[in-house]
């Protein structure tokens, strides 16, 4: 069983901004494999579907970001999952607008909502898949402000592709595993063909 959190702050006020790019990742596949993303537990809104013979739950925590880690240890206690199993989407404002990089494990860098995930699972070693933004061009640009920004519409189409980059990813780890994903996935510029994907 995998249990996949996309991250982001729960409310209209939030809806496309760059934090919000996971939960963004989470409809999409939730629509693509035919389940509602409506059931309320655990701090979190979730859908429960299958990808292959394994059984996912596609987690969208509703604690806002900085505390995303209270929804991922309560579904980790409850369904007795192990911490390699859990794969988490978020954005990531070191990567160029529409990139992906998939890790095994390692640290937050400097994203609170990954932050709180380790704290509150004890480990670092989860997969996760994290989605370029891109980063301020004004350096004196308060960062805050920019993640809780909207994306531009020139920048909508790179991230619907991003996403669904994303989501190919996600299949990759769960279906063999997170290096043969990372190999595919790393670095994949959406200007590149997406057969890859499907």
């Amino acid at each position: 069983m995998y249990l996949i959190f996309g991250l982001g702050n729960p409310g209209k006020q939030y809806e496309m901004t760059r934090h919000n790019i996971g939960f963004h990742a989470i409809d999409y596949m939730a629509d693509r494999l035919g389940v509602k993303i409506k059931k309320l537990k655990y701090k979190a809104l979730y859908g429960e579907t299958y990808i292959g013979a394994e059984r996912v739950m596609l987690i969208k925590p509703q604690t806002y970001m900085n505390n995303s880690g209270e929804s991922a240890a309560e579904f980790v206690s409850f369904f007795k999952v192990p911490v390699e199993n859990v794969i988490v989407i978020s954005d990531d404002i070191a990567l160029d607008t529409g990139r992906i990089r998939v890790r095994s494990k390692g640290s937050a860098g400097g994203h609170n909502g990954l932050k709180s995930i380790i704290y509150h699972l004890n480990s670092d070693m989860f997969p996760r898949v994290r989605i370029g933004v891109g980063e301020p061009e004004h350096k004196d640009y308060e960062l805050i402000d920019y993640v809780l920004g909207r994306f531009s519409k020139d920048e909508i189409p790179v991230l619907e592709e991003a996403i669904i980059n994303a989501d190919g990813a996600v299949r990759e780890i769960i279906s063999s595993g997170c290096e043969s994903a990372m190999n595919k996935f790393n670095g994949l510029c959406t200007n590149q063909s997406d057969e890859r994907v499907h």
